[in-house]
């Protein structure tokens, strides 16, 4: 096996690694150097898109619609979408490896997968006339350049509002880049334009002139990290400097006559000047080195590093790893060390170097193995940590395997130590290796594997429909595959050619008993592509009835949806389903979806009582609910504060029940029309009398005619409206005591019989004061014992009289209590009656 080193350059005080992933990438018929190309970070996808300003080689049997083709970096061809808008003047990648596709006339298309599903918007501002020029990408957002220098912001693809920066001028624009809102002070995107001999930041509110000497500028490049920006002159130099444009870091020159076609950064601490086939890497210090190329190359800058993409071979240059990754636990109180460099730089006597060593004189059963370890036993937990480490960054698995076996080796001779980051890394190991397989094409590295994280990596596997790489992997990682079987049997219905029975037993065979799986999913992808037979077949698979319904609505599927929703008992679902269903139905055939189903229509009267009388109205004249219908009317008419529209609806309910079968109707017509009379009525004495009759009951407007003096007006409503002789006496007495017609009362008490009793005439008129005119009605109240009139006697406060009353029935132990209560001069005739009945005896 070759020497891991043999890949190695030094750049003046850090080497640097070009490692092969791929060769035969594309084949040779493909002109990459006619291609605009954009790679997605962490080993994503690649697209490719023909750049319509250069001339094309012309080919009989070629396309005639432009495409825009998606490759892995094996160069499989994942997806050719075909592309049906002006020309494309950007393409970029989001960080989630969603696609964004910018056309001339500012139309927006988001590819969230890869297999053309698209969410569309316009870039607005007059984009139309003005036309897009260019655009550049970060991870979450893009700036487009118009045609008159103009800006335009999208900070996020999910919900895309585009802004209109501040206003450059309007001088050629030699080149232009981005700095993201992450790295920047006012956490808005800044934009460099190289404009002139100087340079324009540009952000929301303002245009700077840096006043930078040494212009135009051909080339622009920011640092991943947002820190350094790298400049291209005219006359060949490279300067880097501070993002802030106050410190000048280094300069190169590149001795080059023509402007290089690319200038990108690899990492954070080299530039890479790209030309057809020749591309310079500038380190600190103005070192560098030069790589030759077969054929044209184009750069995919990436999170620690850039890949070399021509038709013949995929490499992926890096500054060899120094960093001590996030994650190792047992470890993370050492210092940063170069762990890579440290273990394989030629001569090293690192403890990490030495124990690699010490294994292979193991392999060669050598005795060194045991003097190397107890050359570095100070130091073995260093080593064993720094051989998990620079494991993870090799690409190469016989020295991924070499370094984990050392690190094995150390690892079993300490005494104490904990085989979490081992095993962590055996384990990240093994997904890295099956993820760069050529047949897959994902070549991580294991800083983009960390940053990129698991779940997000088998989404990409889902996308490119490796569903069987993907159902391991998460089983691996003890991750639900739920999501996969979903996505597997959406694109199942979606492109199968089997009739629909076949797909739905395949589908839901393969489903059935699986956890998480939501067959809603699925059943809209088959609606989608217009397979609603097969849409209502898996709903009926799916057992949460919330998930049913929306989908059943959207399909016209309306009864089964409201079934679904009764059958649930969900009131509240069952309120949505009829809400959306009377917003697009014709009221006749909402009502008839109502037949038979008791429990839909208890919820319309229900939310309708409230909110909807007129529909309430139609509800019941469509049920044939006349009595209800009528009750309604009448609980209107009430309401109104018109006589005549008052009469009106009691016309009409009383109406309404003119045909009705319910035996109870007859004694709501007749009180609907005594209702009507009423009305009138009140009309007159509100004319007659200038007083407020209207809106009283029956009763209330006969108190009132009492109290106001017009005894013979009530008389003649208690005719009339055949009032009950009781309730007209309590009406005529309650009227003239509050009238205070004592003399009215005085004649009603001449009268020979009361329907009401007379006790009531006594209270009402003690109540008033009038205890002389209360004593009238006493004796006519033959009904009571006369203990209970010798009471009431007591209270009109006439004592002898009550005496009187106990005189009667003999009662001396009551006449004997009612002495105490006696006054002098009624104290005798008290005595007197008692003595009348001791001397008897």
């Amino acid at each position: 096996m070759s020497n891991p080193t043999a890949d190695w350059e030094k750049v003046g005080d850090r080497f640097y690694r070009k490692v092969k992933l791929y060769d035969a990438v594309f084949d040779q018929d493909l002109e990459l150097e006619n291609y605009l190309v954009a790679g997605a970070q962490c080993g994503g996808a690649i697209a490719l898109y023909r750049d319509e300003e250069k001339l094309q080689n012309y080919r009989a049997a070629q396309a005639t619609k432009p495409s825009i083709d998606i490759y892995s970096y094996s160069g499989t061809l994942i997806r050719q979408i075909k592309w049906d808008k002006s020309s494309i003047r950007g393409l970029g990648w989001s960080e989630d490896e969603r696609l964004l596709v910018i056309s001339e006339d500012g139309t927006v298309r988001c590819y969230y997968d890869l297999q053309g599903d698209f969410t569309q918007f316009s870039l607005g501002f007059g984009v139309e006339e003005l036309k897009v020029k260019a655009c550049r990408f970060w991870s979450s957002g893009f700036v487009a350049i118009l045609s008159n220098n103009h800006l335009v912001a999208v900070t996020h693809y999910i919900e895309p509002r585009p802004k209109l920066l501040a206003i450059p001028p309007e001088d050629e624009v030699h080149s232009w880049t981005v700095i993201p809102p992450a790295y920047t002070l006012s956490r808005s995107v800044e934009v460099l334009l190289a404009i002139g001999q100087t340079i324009y930041v540009v952000d929301a509110s303002e245009t700077e002139d840096r006043v930078l000497p040494n212009g135009p500028f051909k080339h622009i490049s920011v640092s991943p990290n947002g820190l350094y920006v790298t400049l291209y002159t005219e006359d060949g130099m490279v300067w880097v400097i501070t993002s802030d444009f106050q410190n000048k870091i280094g300069e190169y020159e590149s001795k080059a006559k023509t402007p290089p076609k690319d200038v990108q950064w690899c990492g954070n601490d080299a530039v890479m000047l790209a030309w057809e086939d020749e591309v310079h890497l500038i380190g600190p210090n103005g070192a560098s080195l030069r790589y030759y190329f077969d054929g044209w190359v184009h750069l995919l800058p990436d999170v620690d590093g850039v890949r070399l993409i021509t038709n013949d071979v995929c490499e992926f240059l890096q500054k060899v790893p120094d960093m001590c990754p996030i994650g190792l636990r047992d470890f993370s109180h050492l210092l940063c060390t170069d762990c890579t460099e440290d273990t394989f730089k030629p001569g090293s006597t690192s403890p990490a170097s030495v124990l690699l060593d010490a294994v292979d004189q193991l392999d060669k059963k050598s005795p060194k193995a045991d003097a190397n370890i107890r050359l570095i036993r100070p130091n073995l937990l260093d080593a064993v940590g720094t051989c998990i480490q620079a494991a993870g960054h090799e690409f190469s698995v016989h020295w991924q395997k070499q370094l984990l076996k050392a690190a094995s080796f150390g690892k079993s001779i300490l005494d104490l130590y904990s085989s979490d980051d081992f095993v962590d890394m055996c384990e990240a190991l093994r997904i890295l290796n099956a993820m760069r397989d050529y047949r897959i094409g994902l070549p991580l590295s294991y800083d983009q594997y960390r940053r990129l994280t698991s779940e997000k990596l088998i989404q990409r596997l889902i996308n490119r429909h490796e569903y069987h790489l993907a159902i391991r992997l998460s089983n691996y990682l003890r991750l639900p595959v739920s999501k996969i079987h979903v996505h597997w049997a959406s694109q199942k219905v979606r492109t199968s050619t089997e009739d629909e029975d076949t797909i739905c037993h395949t589908v839901v065979s393969k489903l059935t008993n699986k956890p998480g799986i939501s067959f809603e999913v699925v059943a809209r992808a088959a609606y989608d592509e217009g397979r609603s037979h097969l849409a209502t077949q898996l709903l009926n698979h799916e057992t949460r009835a919330g998930k049913q319904v929306p989908l059943l609505l959207a399909m016209e599927e309306d009864e089964i949806a409201l079934d679904k929703a009764l059958e649930s008992g969900d009131i509240d679902l069952v309120f949505f389903v009829l809400l959306q269903l009377k917003k697009k139905l014709p009221l006749a055939s909402f009502f008839r979806l109502l037949a038979n189903r008791p429990i839909a229509t208890a919820v319309v009267e229900s939310s309708a009582k409230g909110q909807d009388q007129e529909l309430l109205k139609d509800l019941y004249y469509q049920d044939d609910r006349r009595l209800d219908g009528a009750n309604l009317l009448f609980g209107e008419a009430l309401n109104q504060t018109v006589p005549q529209t008052k009469a009106d609806k009691l016309k009409l309910a009383a109406k309404l029940l003119g045909d009705s079968k319910d035996p109870t109707s007859t004694l709501y017509t007749r009180s609907y029309t005594e209702a009507q009379a009423l009305i009138r009525v009140q009309a007159g004495l509100d004319h007659d009398f200038d007083a407020h009759y209207s809106g009283l009951s029956l009763n209330e407007t006969i108190l009132r005619l009492v109290k106001n003096g017009y005894g013979k007006r009530a008389a003649k409503l208690q005719s009339d409206f055949k009032i009950p002789e009781k309730t007209w006496w309590w009406l005529r007495l309650r009227g003239l005591v509050a009238r205070r017609d004592f003399g009215e009362l005085e004649e009603l008490s001449k009268q020979r019989r009361s329907p009401i009793g007379w006790e009531a005439f006594f209270n009402e008129v003690l109540a008033t004061g009038q205890q002389k005119l209360a004593g009238l009605f006493v004796p006519k109240c033959t009904g009571l014992s006369a203990q209970e009139r010798s009471e009431m006697w007591v209270k009109c406060g006439m004592i002898v009289k009550a005496g009187e009353e106990l005189a009667k029935v003999k009662d001396v132990n009551g006449l004997e209590e009612l002495r105490g209560k006696a006054r002098a001069g009624e104290a005798a005739e008290i005595d007197r009656m008692i003595a009348q009945f001791r001397s008897r005896r």
